[in-house]
């Protein structure tokens, strides 16, 4: 999934939800930075396997990368 595919995604939840594109952004925003800051040992092994460039992901990369690497 491209990152273009992760705001068609975003615009789809607005959409459904009756929300602005932002809103749905902010919600995940602050859903990554709840995951980022989890102490759990298995969350902070994937974020470290996430986050190689040491920069926070963007909502629509965070949608695209789970899409692309979600378990079936």
């Amino acid at each position: 999934m491209k990152k273009s595919k992760g705001l068609k995604a975003l615009e789809k939840v607005a959409l459904k939800c009756g929300v602005s594109v932002a809103e749905v952004c902010k919600e995940i925003e602050s859903a990554i930075d709840t995951g980022m800051a989890n102490p759990d040992p298995t969350a902070r092994a994937f974020w470290d396997k996430y986050m190689k460039s040491g920069r926070k992901p963007t909502p629509e990369e965070f949608i695209a990368y789970m899409a692309e690497n979600s378990i079936p």
